[in-house]
Order: structure tokens, then sequence, then C-alpha cells
């Protein structure tokens, strides 16, 4: 097992670089961390690991079995009991989770007065997320995670659903079907083509009419036409199979025409969707979870198959619960390869994406995984068993898909705990200190071995986009954007930089091989840009829409320099394109802006607004 890098950090960035080894020498123990000082810091004071994490986006999850200690208990897995609080799962939790206590407690140390409202986004219309406040630290995290109302109720990932209506204008509600059947899709409405009036869709020619030279066509966009909870609803995906893209939302799952974005199939569940992995396999099958009820106490334990090239639900499993400590109302889905894990508090599972078959469980043995990210490799955060709780040790592993076994293990040091995957290959991993606000950024190479610990440089502060994929008692490790990655370099955004007359920021390189940077691209002036993947070599980017300028998708060249544009976004439709919170899809030469929340003050509204919108030439 190996140990992360101990040498103190210059000022600024997020730690030491540290020379390639194959087995990193064990850390010495740091001294103990400076005061805070009294305003925020551009980048944090040195310390025996990287940077500060933004105390208003904690990481998501609970660290592995994640919850203080009922009384009499050993100590385990969970956190540290908050001074007078009740023991048990269910007692007031430090910082977000309820009363301000512990780390995350309102202070005035560099992270200055938190938000009281919750970790949402800015204020845009009455029932929309709450606003959150800047973080502090060379890191931001752009994480929207909705509060309930009557309980603070903490939702997971995101994805869409468009519920088209007929040629009368009348609606289609999901039918729930029996909980212990499949259900199949139904049939596809159409698409109302005339005068923008009919089913609340704009028309093509409206949306065209001002369309500049050079800038490329409104293909099509749609409208919300499902009557949400009052809280509204997140979206999940989309995901593109073929000429589909599928997106999910509340009870139903929808598949579209990348061409025309009239419906092609949609999947009514029976209860709400509550996770997704942020891949599917190569033949387009996708498992997701989907509640055991419609009511408060309903768990998030059944595992629905659905294969998105035709919208047929496939097999149905239940996700039995083991023992006190494991908490169902929030799992983690990753898929690799034809296996699908599921990843809790105190347990996992993995199972075969083609018949549902299960591949393996819990293991034996002191440390038991909690979360997993797929894709190319599937990698799982494990949480170890200490006698001191406040103290926890965690791991990181590559895992094989068809029996659970790990094929190497490495083994942070003690109190740092896996937060996210940024990329599985090459793999790039976050983790933070908690106690201590410190976040760190390792790259490992293919036998696990420690690569390089990223170093940012002190004027830059750094933005993640993880979404609102927050869970009281389980970790999607999966799914963060704003970043990618190619077999030697690492791309990040940067936080905005809002002196000037309007918002920019840059992207920067980092090489894996060192963890310093190579070059920093700056965004058009006014402008913002956030990476999306790897195409042709060249990083791919969405350049944001501002209020007088569309968005584009451009690309930066393997040796940095000015983004350049590969498709250009109407300027006469950034009302419409500049969504609350969305995700962007770049696909065979057509982009798709899909507003990853749906919400609104009134049903009228709601039922209008638009969700999607795909560009192309």
């Amino acid at each position: 097992m190996t140990q992360p890098p101990s040498q103190q950090p210059p000022p600024g960035g997020f730690g030491a670089p540290q020379e390639p080894q194959d087995t990193p020498q064990p850390p010495t123990p740091p001294a103990a961390p400076p005061p805070m000082p009294p305003a925020p810091p551009q980048t944090p004071p040195p310390a025996a690991a990287p940077q500060t994490p933004p105390p208003p986006a904690p990481p998501a999850g609970q660290p592995g079995y994640g919850y203080p200690q009922a009384p009499g208990a050993q100590p385990g897995y969970g956190y540290p009991q908050a001074p007078g609080q009740a023991p048990g799962p269910y007692a007031q939790q430090p910082g977000p989770y309820g009363a301000p206590a512990g780390p995350y407690a309102q202070q005035p140390g560099p992270y200055g007065q938190q938000p009281t409202v919750g970790y949402g986004y800015p204020q845009q219309y009455p029932g929309a997320p709450a606003p959150g406040g800047p973080g502090g630290g060379p890191f931001k995290r752009r994480t929207a995670v909705i509060v309930g109302a009557a309980v603070a109720v903490l939702l997971v990932v995101a994805g869409g659903v468009f519920l088209a209506t007929g040629d009368d204008g009348e609606e289609k509600k999901p039918v729930a079907g029996p909980s212990d059947s499949p259900v199949g899709p139904s049939a596809s409405p159409s698409v109302d083509q005339g005068d923008g009036k009919g089913d609340g869709r704009e028309t093509d020619d409206d949306l065209n009419a001002g369309r500049k030279p050079g800038e490329a066509k409104v293909l099509w966009t749609t409208v919300n036409g499902i009557d949400l909870p009052r809280n509204g609803a997140d979206v999940y995906g989309p995901w593109i199979v073929g000429d589909t893209l599928v997106k999910g939302m509340y009870r139903s799952v929808v598949g579209y025409s990348v061409a025309d974005g009239k419906e092609k199939w949609t999947l009514p569940l029976p209860a709400d969707l509550c996770a997704a992995p942020a891949t599917a396999t190569a033949d387009g099958r996708i498992v997701i979870g989907v509640k055991n009820g419609t009511t408060d106490k309903a768990d998030c334990s059944e595992l629905q198959m659905i294969d998105l090239n035709t919208g047929k639900a496939g097999w149905k499993k239940t996700v039995k619960k083991n023992g006190t400590w494991d908490l169902m109302s929030d799992i983690g889905l990753a898929i690799s390869g034809d296996t699908v894990t599921v990843g809790r508090t105190s347990n996992s599972n993995g199972y075969r994406v083609s018949d549902g078959s299960q591949l393996f469980g819990k293991p034996s043995g002191n440390c038991q995984p909690f979360a997993f990210a797929g894709g190319p490799k599937l990698i799982a955060a494990s949480a170890c068993r200490t006698s001191d709780a406040d103290n926890p040790q965690q791991q990181i592993q590559e895992v094989d898909p068809a029996t659970g076994k790990p094929k190497w293990t490495y083994q942070p040091k003690r109190g740092w705990q896996v937060d996210k995957v940024y990329s599985v290959s090459p793999l790039v991993v976050s983790l933070t200190q908690r106690e201590e606000k410190k976040w760190s950024i390792l790259a490992l190479k293919e036998n696990g071995t420690l690569r390089s610990q990223l170093v940012g440089d002190k004027e830059d502060k750094f933005s993640v986009d993880c979404g609102h994929d927050f869970a009281i008692f389980g970790e999607q490790l999966e799914g963060c954007s704003g970043l990618a990655a190619d077999a030697n370099t690492f791309y990040m955004m940067t936080e905005d930089d809002t002196s000037g007359t309007g918002r920019t920021n840059k992207v920067v390189a980092f090489d894996l091989n060192t963890g310093k940077p190579k070059w920093k691209a700056a965004a058009p002036a006014e402008r913002t840009m956030k990476p999306l993947r790897m195409e042709g070599g060249r990083v791919l980017v969405y350049l944001e829409p501002s209020y007088d300028k569309g968005g584009a998708i451009a690309t930066i060249a393997p040796a940095g320099g000015a983004p350049e544009v590969v498709l250009q976004h109407p300027d006469s439709t950034t009302r419409i394109e500049n969504f609350f919170t969305s995700k962007v899809v770049y696909a065979g030469g057509r982009s798709f802006v899909v507003s990853d929340r749906v919400s609104a003050s009134n049903d009228e509204e709601e039922k209008a607004q638009t969700t999607m919108m795909a560009f192309g030439k």
C-alpha cells in the first residue's frame, strides 16, 4: 500500500508536486495546522497535503460507513459525534446536515460568513434552489444541492424529461405500472410544427428568425409537460445511443430523436427515479434506481434495466438491506463493461447488466467499498474500520468488474477521504481532509502507485461542476464535469473572474507526470468556458452564453492557445439557452443543451419551461 505525498507545498496551488515513483514513502506527521487567516486567501497556507475545499459544497456523500455510532457501539466507519448531539444516525448532523457545528459551521475563518439558505444556485424564481456563497481555497465546487421544504432532503444526480403532447394538445402523463412487472414504452406523440402555440414548443422559424451568418440553427427545442412535485425534480442523463438522446426525470425515462427532437419512446416508472450511472453499456443498456414506493419513507432500492435503443424495460431487482447501518435512501450506480455496481453506506453489490444476476456482494475484511466510478475501468472507494472515528482511513482500488476483487489498493494518509473520481483512465482522484478543510488531487499509475499530485499556481482558483449529486447516506463517485483528460494531461477550468466588466475564466492543463501546469488558455473577453471532453486530440469546451452572446462549442489545441469555435449558437436565443443549470453534450456535429432541473413557482410556468435545445448546421 502506498501513501500520499507529505512534502510541504509551496504557497498557492494544491500541494507540492511529487516525482513519479513506484513506491512513494510514507509521510511524516504534519505539524499542527496554522491558524485561520482573517480574510479569504487566494490560496491556502502551506500544508502537509494539498488545499482546502470550499465549505458551501462538501463532498458528495459520507465516507464509507458514514454516521456516528450508537451508544455503546465500538468506533467504526463513521464521523465523530458532534458535541451535545444525540447519538445515532438521525442525530443532528454537523454543518450542512443540521445546525452549524463542526468544520462546516459558519465561522469567521478563511471562508467568511456562510450562507444560511442552502447550497443551491442563486435564486431565480420562487421554488428554485437557494443560493450558495462563494467558497474559499483554490477550488470552488459548482454543486447544486437541493434542500426540501419540511425536512432537508438532499437529492442525487442529474438528467431530464420532456413529455410531449399530441396534436390535440392533450397532456400525456406517466402511467404507474405494477411494481413487480416491467412496463413497456409508450407510443411517440407527434411534435407540433405549427405556429409555436400548439404544445408550448417554439418553432424553428421563430427561433432562427434573428440568426446571423455563420451561426448554427436551432434544430429543435423541448418543453416540460410533466406535473412535478412542489420542489421540482432533477434530470438524469442525457445519454446518447445511436440516433437517440435519452434523459429521465421524476417517474419516466424518455428517448428523443437527435435529428428532430421527436419522442421515440416513453417509459413510465412506478415511482420516483432516484439514481442513475454516468454512462451506459456499449450496446446501450442502463440500470437506474427507482424508489420502492411513493411515500416519503420510500427507499431507493429498486433496480430497473432499460434498453435505451428501444425504451423497453428489462430485468428488475430489489437491493436487499443488509443490517441496521445499510441506509438505502441514497445509492450510487456505476457501469463498467457488463457490470453495474450499487454503492451505499456500509454495503455494495455488483450485478450483470445483461441478465441481472449478482456478481459480487459485500466482501469480507476490515475495509468495505461504499462508492464506485465506472467506464473503461471500475474504481472503488472503500472505508476501513478504525478505533478512531475522528481520523478515518479510506482506500482507492481498481476492482475486477466480474468478481469485485481488487487488482491493487492505494491507501491515502489517515484523515483523507475519497471525494470524487475525475477521470478513470488516466486515473485522477479528488481527496478531502474535512477536519482541516483541505483538498488534494492525485494522479495514479496503472498499477495504483502515485503518479503525481497536482499543484496549481497561487493566483488560480479552480472550479469543478459535480451537479446535484450530494447525498446524505450514499455517494456518487463519478459524474463531475468541467474536466477533461488524455494520457498525459488533465484539464480543469478556473473559477470565474468577476473583477472586470464581465465574467471570464481559463482552462489550465496539468502535466500528469509532474503535477505542474503546462499552459493556460483564456476564454474570450467577458465569456466563460467549460471543458467537456477530448475530441481528436484537442480539448472540447463549451463557451457558456452571456446576456447578449449565444453559447458555442470550441476546441483548444494540445499546446494551448485561444479556443477555436466549431459551432456558434445564435445570439438571438441566448435568453433561452442560458438555463438555470444545464449539461451540454456534443455529438455528430450537433450540440445539446439540457436543463438538469425543472422547477417553477406555479404549474403553468413549470409545464411551459424549455428543457432542452439542439443546435446544428
